[in-house]
Order: structure tokens, then sequence, then C-alpha cells
């Protein structure tokens, strides 16, 4: 019987001696969907993937990829992987290293120049197939990296930092190519540092920090879930500051303003109530829903970047 989950962890943990990387990653991704992996820098992510793919044996903990345990070739031979730091054969030109891959996979040599072709042509140097990798930008060479990633069509797709120095172009080419992908049940899990992609891209996503979950949620939930509030007043007091507490953070600004995260807007109204009950001259209330940037703060704090 088919595993409902492309990836399922339980309690994965790893130690380089006495630094612990991944705490307990416990993590269910279903199949089919676009998932987004994100926290701050050090928080386990690239040793997790890792792990997923075998690359580092775990400490302790067991993981399953595809429904089969972690490390079963038959499971990794339906998987592609771009990893963020990635070092090509640059003596070798676009196609033949793409040649290279496909013979790694056991792809017949019709498939795998037919698909070769496509993949070049999709991610944008078909011109450059005969051009040798040591020749191509960062940019070209992500490129033909996501190429690779494809090239045995795969049931899931790893990719660690795939935008990363792509311009806006190829950043949308990147989200075109994964939403195609999702439109044909493959399942992307997806480590990035730019956020407003993974906004636009991603069907859930996992928060994590010092190695662990500490969120789990669909992106739909999220931008309907915590709004932050524009309010300006005269004559909010201490005290009137403190007791707004009750309903979220509370962030005093300059001129009067005030930003309070509520976490439904069905809290506004009483919020409203309180502020004139209490005499304070309420001149503006303005609600923005919360980005995924200011989200990712608020869940996993400003110790460290992505």
């Amino acid at each position: 019987m088919q595993s409902d989950l492309a990836i399922e962890t339980r309690a994965l943990r790893k130690e380089y001696g006495r630094k612990v990387a991944v705490q307990g990653l416990t993590l269910n991704v279903p199949r089919g969907e676009v998932f987004g992996f994100l926290g701050p820098n050090g928080a386990g992510k690239t040793t997790s993937i890792k792990m997923l793919l075998s690359l580092v044996a775990p400490t302790s903990g067991e993981a399953f990829l595809l429904g089969q345990p972690m490390g079963d070739r038959g499971a990794r031979g339906r998987v592609g992987f771009l990893p963020e730091h990635f070092r090509f054969h640059d003596w070798l030109s676009a196609r033949e290293f793409l040649g290279l891959h496909g013979r790694l996979y056991g792809m017949p040599s019709e498939r795998l120049d037919k698909r070769s072709a496509e993949l070049l042509d999709l991610v944008g140097l078909g011109e450059f197939s005969n051009s040798q990798l040591r020749t191509f930008s960062k940019g070209m060479l992500q490129r033909i990296g996501i190429a690779q990633a494809l090239l045995n069509e795969p049931e899931l797709v790893i990719l660690d930092e795939p935008t990363s120095g792509l311009d806006p172009v190829g950043r949308r080419l990147v989200r075109d190519i994964i939403q195609k992908e999702r439109s044909r049940g493959t399942t992307v899990f997806l480590n990035s540092h730019f956020l407003s992609e993974v906004e636009v891209t991603c069907d859930r996503v996992a928060f994590i920090k010092h190695g662990r979950v500490v969120r789990t949620a669909a992106i739909e939930d999220l931008a309907h879930g915590s709004t932050s509030v524009d309010i300006r007043a005269h004559g909010l007091t201490p005290a009137i500051l403190d007791s707004l507490g009750r309903w979220g953070e509370v962030r005093p600004q300059q001129d009067g303003h005030l930003l309070l995260t509520i976490k439904t807007m069905e809290d506004l109204p009483d919020v409203t109530r309180f502020l004139v009950a209490e005499g304070v001259d309420v001149f503006a209330i303005s609600p923005n829903h919360l980005s995924l940037e200011e989200l990712f703060v608020q869940i996993v704090g400003t110790d460290g970047g992505l």
C-alpha cells in the first residue's frame, strides 16, 4: 500500500560531537504538496535534508521517503535533489552533464536524450547545450542544477535554496517550474530564504528552530491568521497599553501610533470598544495581514536570519 506521505520523520536527531545540529525533527509531508522548510541560519535545515537523503547518518530517530525506510535505493531513485552548495563537473557541457546524471539513474539513451533537450529548453539553456559549465554564470549553473534535479521525472524533488544567485526573472522561472511539477503530482520540498517566493509557491510550511518543528501550517491558514493592526489614537497610557496585551503583542510607535498583533479579526471590535470605554481618542484603526516574513520573526524570533 502506497503511503500518503512523501516524507515522514520521527524524532530525527544528529549530533557532531558535543554539537547538536538537529534535536528531534518530527515532520510529515503529504504527497503532491509544495512544502516550505523554514528556519534561521543554524536551525538544522540542510543537515535534516542530508539525513533524509542518507548523505549523513542520523544519531537517532527514523525517517521514511516515499513510504520506504530512509536509505532505500528504490526510493532514492525516485527523488531529485539540488543542494545549496553544488560543485558541478565544469569541464562537461550542459548536455554531457545531464547525460552523466541520466546514466547514473540508469535511464535509456533515447529517453535521456529527449528528456535532456526538454529540460534545457525549460530552464532557458537550450542554446547553451554544448557550452562547458565553466563558462556559465552562477544563475545559469543554478538553472542546470534544477534541470538535473528533474531529470528522472522524480516523485519527490528536494530543492535547497534553488533561487539563490537568480535574478527576478530567474526566480519567476523557478516558481513556474515548481507549479508545473505540482500539477503533475510531484512533491516539492523547498528550503528558501526568499520568503516572498515561499509565500506564493508553497501549500504548507514548517518553521524549525534548533532542529525542532515549532509550527506547521497551510499558507492559506497563515494568511487568515494573525493580523497587525495600526492604531492611531490619543491618550494611550501605560496602563491601557498593558491591558491591550490580552489581545496580542503591543508595539508602541512614534506620533501616537500603536501596532497591535491580534490572532483573529473577530477581536478587533472588542479592542475598539475597550479603547473608547477607557476614554482614548481613536482616530484610525487599520488592519493589515502579516506577511510570511513578519510571521517568521514572530514564530522563530530574531536571533538569526534565514
